[in-house]
């Protein structure tokens, strides 16, 4: 049996054992810091010197300090001290210092990148996945014509964007 939960490496309570109120307070600081995180910044290196209990940062690459060896890290501050917890693949904060969700992707932390397959609004798809180019008008005599046919191709890459009704 194992004595932690496998993605938020949170400590579970054993059959026996004593003081349990340590273990399951632990596990509550852990959650606290963990479901639905904010941090005031991120890519720190070193810890603030009067942070609020409460607060959580992303360390940086370069960390000093009681927050060496922690590079990458979701850093937080609690009545018992320090509490660090190893991101995993996926794991996404959001950043009080840029207003940005910052994401785990591999080994890495991305700031303001958001993916998907399609954007709706009020249940409409404004935005799909991107077509091929729209050649600009060439040669001809007649510039309406030409500029007639431009415009019929945007609208119809808008459309097909679902950026304007069809």
């Amino acid at each position: 049996m194992t004595d932690m939960t496998p993605r938020l490496q949170m400590p579970l309570l054993m059959p026996g054992q004593a003081q349990k109120e340590v273990t399951h307070n632990e596990a509550l600081a852990l959650a606290d810091m963990l479901i639905q995180p904010v941090v005031a910044a991120s890519g720190v290196n070193a810890a603030p010197a009067e942070p609020e209990h409460g607060q959580c940062w992303i360390v940086g690459n370069a960390p000093t300090g009681v927050w060496a060896g922690k590079s990458g890290s979701l850093a937080c501050f609690t009545a018992g001290g320090w509490r660090f917890a190893a991101p995993f693949e996926g794991m996404t904060v959001q950043d009080q210092s840029s207003g940005h969700a910052v994401r785990r992707i591999g080994q890495n932390w991305v700031a303001g990148r958001i993916e998907g397959a399609e954007v709706r609004i009020g249940g409409n798809p404004v935005l799909g996945s991107r077509q091929s180019a729209i050649a600009g008008p060439t040669g001809g005599s007649v510039t309406d014509a030409e500029a007639r046919i431009a415009i019929e191709a945007i609208l119809t890459a808008m459309r097909a964007h679902g950026m304007i009704a069809t």
